[in-house]
């Protein structure tokens, strides 16, 4: 459920798997988690859920009446995407320009900027305005007219593209005249002139591929920082020199796994739950016999 929100709606590629035991929730018997790589080559862990086994209701004394009439002590589930999935979202996308928001979530799809010269120019476009916002929002679409003649257009286009508003369209009398429209998309900063006439249906197949496309973006990105690493020279040179994801050998041990941490920083970020990295070797650091890779990297 995380990762189909994570990936559908955020655009933001994730890893499903199973953290060491060093890095459970504490008190837990097992934790999953989806693991998410920032534009910085650094992990984040987007979400996590845990299976606490009966641990804390024997700490708590929470117990409940069975079929039998006898008391038992519940088994518990702990569920967690936080805040931190704003900061996820922040850092995966956008870039020195503000935010980059996936269509799906952003509360702003659509802004509209008129450019105009004169009162008579400003109703025309005004009228013009009026309807494909309408016809925007019969869509489901949400869309915003700034008619606001306080700031010029310059410094509205600054505005929405520091909020990150994925789709700008600007109305002008010469656009009018020769009935045609500019968009302009946030992800990619292309601009183009669209044919006025069914704006508002190329502007709803525009957002699902602003949003198909920040998806493919991100996760060409992570999928070029998992790297395989077979020796531990490679290994540090990896995390040193391009960073992200390393898929490598360990041995399964604590001991190892906290060693590889205080001489790199870097920790086991999971255990995919899925066929990566299932193959016998040797561990990274020590040697000793592995049954598959897991992921390293260094983490916020």
């Amino acid at each position: 459920m995380y990762a189909e929100f994570v990936e559908e709606f955020m655009a933001v590629p994730v890893i499903k798997g199973v953290k060491t035991e060093s890095e459970r929730f504490a008190g837990a018997v097992d934790t999953y988690c989806i693991e998410a790589l920032m534009q910085d080559g650094k992990a984040l862990q987007a979400g996590t859920s845990h299976f606490l086994g009966q641990n804390f209701a024997k700490a708590f004394d929470v117990q409940y009446l069975t079929k039998e009439n006898k008391q038992e002590y519940v088994w518990a589930t702990s569920w967690g995407v936080s805040t931190r999935l704003v900061g996820a979202l922040v850092m995966a996308h956008s870039d020195d320009e503000g935010l980059i928001l996936p269509p799906k979530i952003a509360p702003l799809q659509v802004v509209i900027v008129p450019i105009y010269k004169g009162e008579e120019q400003k109703a025309l476009i005004d009228a013009r305005a009026t309807e494909i916002l309408a016809d925007l929002k019969t869509m489901g679409i949400r869309a915003k007219y700034d008619d606001n003649d306080n700031n010029r257009p310059g410094w509205k286009f600054a505005e929405y593209e520091l909020k990150g508003v994925p789709v700008r369209v600007t109305l002008g009398a010469r656009d009018l005249a020769n009935n045609q429209i500019e968009i302009a998309r946030r992800d990619t900063k292309a601009k183009e002139l669209i044919h006025a006439d069914g704006i508002s249906q190329y502007i709803d197949g525009l957002l699902l591929d602003i949003q198909n496309n920040m998806f493919k973006k991100a996760k060409t990105y992570r999928d070029e920082h998992i790297t395989k690493a077979d020796s531990w020279e490679e290994f540090v040179q990896l995390l040193d020199n391009k960073g992200g994801f390393i898929l490598a050998h360990w041995d399964g041990t604590a001991e190892t796994e906290n060693e590889i941490k205080e001489k790199t920083k870097a920790t086991i970020r999971c255990i995919p739950i899925d066929e990566m990295g299932v193959e016998e070797g040797v561990c990274v650091l020590s040697g000793k016999p592995s049954k598959r890779r897991v992921l390293f990297a260094r983490a916020y």
